[in-house]
């Protein structure tokens, strides 16, 4: 679960990180009210789980009361990447010495927690990965010993911030891995990390991503749910209990396991087409979830064809050609099906749909021969 930058500001505050004074306001009077709460200048920030905020407009200065009106009104509404600004974030302006990266997140080969820290903030990691990957110090943490601030301190001194910066910076990215680690997040990252004028460090921005899973230890999350703008493609996949995530292309995919799945999306981008989507059905290809598969893939106007890719191991391909069939009949489909099935029963399943195969209902022997067929129907 990504949080907007104010949470993951008032989530860091919850473990005494240091951040700017502010709070949120979704009218331009609530925006008026907290400038003149927290003291000018202050800063209009768009509240959108994106980034680019700053180049499209999002992110404004405010001097005094009738600037705050201006920016507040041009940027609510405002659609950045596709995303349209309904709450705004509005904290007092800070003066800025230096710009420092920090995150915490999980390096899942090595099982470990990864930390990594810069000097060079204020852009993004992966621009200072690739342009100068010697300005970011790399900590490898073990779960079980954590971080403590004698090893913050080495690595801050390794990064090389500036020394007016390191003994505040060292406290505070133990806090940070507290928030990381306690607070069950994928991802913590602050960027900028500031240094002020007055040699002063705090968090001027916060990216924060939840792990899910650990959503029963923290019923306090659902404030953070109820501000979710779901895809309601994936909406309504939860609802119908199916493993699914919307993407931009025009191919949809039904596999079962998400391996296959990855591998077909894989296949079809090899063969020069885009996936609309990822879904997994696991073991379950009977006609409801088959039904209810197709029918979550129906509702993307993007679709303009639906790949079928089952590897039959524990589930029957016989079994799985009956769920089409049966599900054909529920759901009211336009675009063609192109069908690749083998495993166990294959030869059955195959006989089963022979039938009432047409030129919108296809089979093909093989995964490459299947999504080079469903490319060449949605790029027609």
């Amino acid at each position: 679960m990504d949080l907007f930058e104010y949470q993951g500001k008032q989530y860091f505050s919850r473990f005494g990180i240091a951040v700017s004074p502010g709070d949120v306001a979704d009218t331009v009077e609530q925006a008026v009210e907290v400038a003149n709460r927290v003291g000018y200048p202050v800063v209009v920030k768009a509240q959108v789980k994106v980034g680019g905020r700053g180049k499209a407009g999002g992110v404004k200065l405010a001097n005094n009361v009738d600037e705050v009106r201006l920016h507040a009104g041009n940027i609510l509404g405002l659609d950045i990447k596709g995303h349209v600004v309904h709450r705004l974030w509005i904290e007092r302006s800070s003066d800025i010495a230096k710009e420092y990266y920090a995150s915490f997140t999980l390096d899942r080969p090595n099982k470990t927690h990864l930390g990594m820290l810069s000097a060079q903030g204020g852009v993004e990691i992966e621009v200072v990965a690739e342009e100068n990957p010697d300005a970011i110090a790399f900590l490898t943490i073990d779960p079980v010993r954590g971080l403590d601030l004698a090893t913050s301190r080495r690595w801050v001194n390794e990064a090389e911030l500036d020394e007016a910066a390191r003994e505040q910076a060292a406290e505070l990215l133990v806090k940070l891995y507290e928030c990381y680690t306690k607070g069950d997040c994928d991802l913590a990252e602050i960027n900028p990390l500031i240094l002020t004028p007055d040699n002063k460090v705090h968090a001027l921005d916060a990216k924060v991503t939840l792990d899910e899973n650990a959503s029963f230890r923290h019923p306090e999350w659902e404030e953070f749910r109820a501000t979710e703008t779901e895809d309601p493609r994936e909406k309504m996949a939860k609802e119908k209990g199916l493993n699914y995530i919307g993407l931009d292309g025009t191919v949809g995919i039904i596999a079962n396991g998400a391996g296959l799945a990855m591998s077909t999306l894989d296949v079809v981008n090899q063969v020069g087409g885009s996936a609309a989507n990822f879904l997994d059905i696991g073991g379950g290809a009977n006609a409801d979830v088959m039904a209810s598969a197709l029918e979550v893939i129906n509702s993307d106007p993007k679709v303009k064809v639906i790949f079928v890719n089952i590897f039959g191991g524990i589930t029957r391909v016989d079994e799985v050609a009956k769920g089409v069939l049966e599900a054909l009949q529920r759901v009211s489909i336009e675009s063609p099906i192109v069908l690749r099935l083998d495993g166990t029963n294959a030869v059955e399943g195959r006989a089963i749909l022979a039938p009432h195969l047409n030129e919108k209902l296809i089979t093909e022997p093989t995964m490459l021969d299947a999504a080079r067929r469903a490319v060449a129907f949605a790029n027609a």
